[in-house]
């Protein structure tokens, strides 16, 4: 087993025990009516994305996401919260450094070893969920549920959904189509940003994501018998049905959005297989983007 399947098939634990803990970093995390910036790079921006939809959708304020070299510094927040796995990555240090004295700031990160602690004001440290896979999986869905909880908007639900997107078969033929495309709404978009980035890191594929409504704004047209659509969270009406009448595969979002990415990753996981590649060690990347001064 590799390192990516070995913390993927975590998650459900993972998700466990930050939402219990979620209440003890309460002091840290975004309260009601603050206006709020989220920054990551990478997986952890398209988090950042689902938790500001998430954030505004329930009422508790004005949101924004935002990878962290695009972060508009002529902007007033009343906190900024980072998203960091590795707590080295360039870009969210360098933003953190201009930040001090100004803004108040949070980061959620895995390892606290590392110069995130002392860049930001309050750190929330998710040491469980740390991996050695360059692939992230349960760093970030372990953040995303952490925040998420803070919401009220963790149920027990989501864990079982888990447990179900881990144990049931991928649908048959997935595995072998030419193309994926992955859809959202609202907090979901960042999701289905994620499950590309998944597939395109370990497995080398060809994907693409979209807001739901976008597609049929031209990406369709790219939907023929080689490839697949995968939805998170609720379809819009009919497009489904447009989708199939292209010859595509057509993946509806059953579970919990998160637990669809749980199934996501085991994909990208099951791609890399078969085309002989290891999804511990993808081309190009590493664990941390570290830039030299």
């Amino acid at each position: 087993m590799t390192y990516v399947e070995d913390e993927l098939n975590s998650q459900p634990e993972c998700w466990t025990r930050a939402a219990a803990e979620a209440a003890r970093h309460a002091a840290a995390l975004p309260a009601a009516g603050e206006r709020v910036a989220i920054v990551g790079c990478g997986t952890s921006y398209f988090m950042a994305q689902s938790v500001a939809a998430l954030r505004e959708d329930a009422g508790r304020g004005e949101t924004d996401a935002f990878a962290a070299s695009e972060f508009p510094r002529g902007r007033a927040y009343d906190r900024v919260v980072a998203l960091t796995r590795s707590g080295t990555t360039t870009e969210v240090l360098e933003l953190l450094a201009g930040l001090k004295g100004r803004t108040r700031t949070v980061a959620l990160t895995a390892d606290p070893a590392t110069p995130v602690m002392t860049a930001a004001d309050d750190v929330v440290v998710l040491d469980f969920a740390d991996e050695r896979s360059v692939v992230q999986t349960r760093f970030a869905t372990t953040a995303l549920t952490l925040l998420r909880a803070h919401l009220g908007l963790h149920t027990d639900t989501v864990v079982t959904d888990a447990r179900t997107a881990l144990a049931a078969e991928l649908p048959e033929g997935l595995v072998e189509r030419t193309q994926f495309t992955f859809l959202g709404r609202g907090w979901t978009v960042g999701l289905a940003n994620e499950a590309g980035l998944k597939m395109r890191e370990a497995s080398l594929s060809w994907t693409e994501a979209y807001p739901a409504m976008e597609y049929r704004h031209g990406p369709i047209s790219i939907s023929t018998a080689g490839t697949a659509t995968w939805m998170f969270g609720e379809a819009p009406e009919g497009l489904a049905g447009q989708v199939r009448d292209t010859g595509a595969m057509w993946v509806p979002g059953d579970l919990d959005p998160l637990a669809e990415l749980v199934r996501a990753q085991r994909l990208a996981v099951a791609v890399a297989a078969s085309r002989g590649l290891d999804p511990d060690r993808p081309r190009h990347l590493t664990r941390s983007v570290i830039l030299a001064p």
